[in-house]
């Protein structure tokens, strides 16, 4: 396992003076899933942990490292787990649950032992995963696709008709702050959380998956009056600070993961900007 990739929190009127390398160093995850590595990134915005596990060959075992100085990676923190691709396990000290692709796994805090496999490492899993620090144990839970609160939205005229699968959220489960779901596109949109909207009482990371080699995603960041653009890659993910919009359009639909933490669990806590408002 990697060292933990630290990324520091910011002012607002920072990122206005960010070149796009900035933005890019400061904001976007770049790897996120390496053979036979867990690679993670720990964000001071509200000390979020978020990154990949991919076991083809081999189990792979969370570790704490010297970065959280803790004794083991959940002493203080809580996970949720979502696999993208084949069929694996995740071993909760001792305890086997198997992932097919978009299930998705709560682990509360105090698990010790957390060990990652896949069934066949010709169609291996690819484990997705957010973390937030817990002040006390929530049960573990798995939830596969199906039991997913689902909401649907959008229309195909504003191109982004889209279904909010809502894994780890107060209507499915108890969390400490953490909150997880997966949003995924139908043919012909392409714009995701629009109109757009900010959080001050909570920040969020988006992971974007299921684009083709030659596809990307413009995703869109900063202040409603300040907006700036990340061109994304599949499979990368990009850190959103509770004062800065989120949204994005790509070149072909696609799926991506949203994972929040911070004040406040409410999933419509937000501050909506009118589209005619962004500058």
């Amino acid at each position: 396992m990697k060292d933990l990739d630290i990324r520091y929190a910011n002012h607002p009127d920072d990122s206005k003076h960010y070149t796009t390398e900035e933005l890019r160093k400061y904001y976007l995850i770049e790897k996120v899933f390496e053979k036979d590595d867990i690679c993670l990134t720990y964000s001071h915005q509200d000390r979020i942990i978020a990154g990949g596990a991919y076991p083809v060959t081999k189990a792979l075992k969370l570790e704490a490292g010297d970065a959280l100085r803790a004794n083991y990676f959940l002493e203080r923190r809580e996970l949720g787990i979502i696999n993208i691709g084949g069929t694996g396990t995740v071993t909760l000290d001792g305890k086997v649950y198997t992932l097919k692709k978009t299930d998705c796994l709560y682990v509360g805090r105090g698990t010790k032992d957390v060990v990652f496999a896949s069934l066949d490492k010709n169609a291996p899993a690819k484990f997705y995963m957010c973390s937030a620090p817990a002040h006390k144990t929530c049960p573990t839970v798995y939830i596969p696709i199906e039991k997913a609160r689902k909401v649907k939205l959008g229309d195909q005229e504003h191109l982004n008709v889209r279904t909010i699968n809502q894994f780890i959220h107060s209507d499915v489960l108890e969390t400490c702050q953490l909150s997880m779901g997966m949003t995924v596109l139908e043919k012909g949109s392409a714009w995701n959380t629009m109109p757009c909207h900010t959080h001050e009482r909570r920040m969020e990371v988006y992971f974007y998956f299921d684009l083709g080699d030659d596809d990307v995603v413009f995703h869109l960041m900063g202040q409603p009056q300040e907006v700036r653009t990340i061109v994304m890659k599949n499979e990368q993910a990009v850190i959103s600070p509770s004062w800065s919009i989120h949204s994005g359009f790509a070149t072909k639909n696609y799926a991506f993961i949203w994972g929040m933490c911070g004040e406040n669990k409410t999933y419509d806590d937000m501050d909506v900007i009118k589209t005619t408002d962004l500058k």
